[in-house]
């Protein structure tokens, strides 16, 4: 799996398999103005029309608290906990991670390895959830076909836990 939190300053880029169907996503963490701020626990997914997750592609939350405390917050995540987090083991390789900070982040999946590698062509929602200790709760969803046929952009716009959040499909 190409996995690639692109941070503001220094990240590198990795190429992709010449011919291999990509996935882009950014994910945008505003700054924001409150008196107590936590990083916020943050899943993304791939859900198929009934709304049932067909693979996990980030979950990112406190990694480094003792004796996993961090993994007690995740059923935060609602909708995440309810359609497959509750069902999973943590940490999970090249999937989980730590909190990430306000920014823009950007991730790459291919179709030759990965969660991505054995999903099935069709029709998918991307959907990212974030949530924040003394915050609130979002939930943005956007479409996407699977492997794209030709290049693809959707995008939706958080109001609170989440800035802009969009998708690229590339053949």
């Amino acid at each position: 799996m190409r996995f690639l939190p692109s941070l503001a300053i220094g990240a590198a880029v990795l190429p992709a398999a010449a011919g291999a169907a990509e996935l882009n996503v950014t994910i945008e963490i505003p700054t924001l103005t409150v008196a107590e701020y936590h990083r916020p626990y943050v899943a993304l997914w791939v859900e198929r029309a009934d709304q049932s997750a067909a693979a996990n592609l980030a979950v990112w939350y406190a990694t480094r608290l003792r004796d996993n405390e961090g993994e007690k917050w995740l059923k935060d995540m609602r909708q995440w906990w309810r359609r497959t987090g509750r069902e999973l083991r943590m940490p999970i390789d090249g999937v989980t991670g730590p909190t990430r900070a306000p920014g823009r982040h950007v991730l790459r999946f291919d179709a030759n390895s990965g969660p991505l590698a054995n999903l099935p062509a069709g029709q998918y929602n991307l959907v990212v959830e974030a949530a924040r200790e003394v915050g609130g709760r979002e939930l943005l969803r956007v479409p996407f076909q699977w492997p794209p046929t030709a290049p693809h952009t959707a995008a939706a716009q958080g109001s609170t836990e989440l800035g802009a959040f969009s998708v690229s499909a590339q053949p």
